[in-house]
């Protein structure tokens, strides 16, 4: 009984807290579709909607890179550039092709979608740095994407108009996602995570901000209150704090244990969906969804390995 008790109070009290924090911290990133779902009731475009969420996060990125600044040594030339491209690569234009594929899907097929992102890292490894891919990754790969063609075949054969344009959309998120992490692995080792983020952040909302200010009048930033509300959900809720509470996860549960925790967050957002958007749930849907799960579960066993 001693034992058990300083386990709840001790290292297992922390292992549960980690765990916590990293499902609120998916829960809320997957809640992004759900926001930006909302704000495009208001008859907005993607470039807004994105220009609006990075309008409100900046500040947040912005004062942390600005302590990284003063706290760690200057960066190199050749890491400033990188950082750009890794900016404008995983969270400029992974960012925009979500948000302009969401207009045409379902927040389940968008999350669907976007979680296949571990699968498309290794299948670049093995492409460009000739890793080898066994038998159950292989296995786990081919349920995974299973998942995804049976949500997909459902929301075709619902009517959906579009489905096929905005499920290519999230594709090539998912597919600038994952080149981002391949080519910051290196990167996050000599600079740190919340240095490459905060510096990656802002980078990515200059690009966005600018990109409002080429293409619309500056006029569409009068917008009505819920306007404001939901993308202060959406920059502060949904993009900030998913960030630093994976971070945090990853500090007190391991990066193995919060990418699974991660797995609850296509199933929130198959759920919120239908709560807040009234988006149908469908056995389909849930069969996709549990073969997408299992898929993802079975390659991080896989790679942990």
């Amino acid at each position: 009984m001693k034992n058990v008790t300083s386990d709840l109070h001790g290292p297992g009290r922390a292992y549960l807290g980690g765990l916590a924090i990293a499902i609120g911290g998916a829960v809320l990133f997957s809640t992004k579709a759900i926001v930006v779902k909302l704000l495009y009731r208001f008859q907005l475009d993607a470039i807004t909607v994105i220009a609006f969420r990075m309008l409100f996060s900046l500040p947040v990125f912005a004062a942390i890179a600005l302590w990284q600044m003063r706290t760690a040594p200057p960066l190199s030339r050749a890491d400033a550039w990188r950082l750009i491209g890794l900016g404008l690569v995983g969270y400029y234009l992974s960012s925009f092709l979500d948000f302009l594929g969401l207009q045409y899907i379902t927040v389940g097929l968008e999350r669907l979608i976007l979680f296949l992102t571990p699968t498309f890292v290794l299948l670049a490894s093995s492409l460009w740095l000739k890793q080898h891919i066994g038998r159950r990754q292989w296995l786990s790969l081919l349920i995974a994407y299973g998942g995804i063609v049976l949500v997909f075949w459902h929301d075709v054969r619902g009517g959906g108009s579009n489905v096929a344009l905005g499920s290519l959309l999230v594709l090539g998120s998912a597919l600038a996602y994952a080149l981002y992490l391949l080519a910051s692995g290196e990167m996050v080792k000599r600079l740190g995570s919340l240095r490459l983020v905060s510096y990656a952040m802002c980078v990515s909302s200059a690009a966005c901000i600018g990109q409002f200010f080429l293409l619309r009048p500056a006029s569409l930033l009068m917008q009505p209150l819920e306007v404001y509300g939901l993308s202060l959900v959406n920059g502060i809720l949904c993009t900030v704090m998913p960030v630093f509470m994976t971070m945090v996860a990853v500090q007190r549960i391991g990066a193995g244990a919060a990418s699974q925790a991660g797995m609850v967050g296509p199933v929130s957002t198959l759920f919120l969906g239908a709560l807040i958007l009234a988006e149908p749930v469908t056995g389909w849907q849930l069969a996709g969804t549990a073969l997408v799960l299992a898929g993802i579960y079975l390659l991080s066993n896989v790679k942990g390995k």
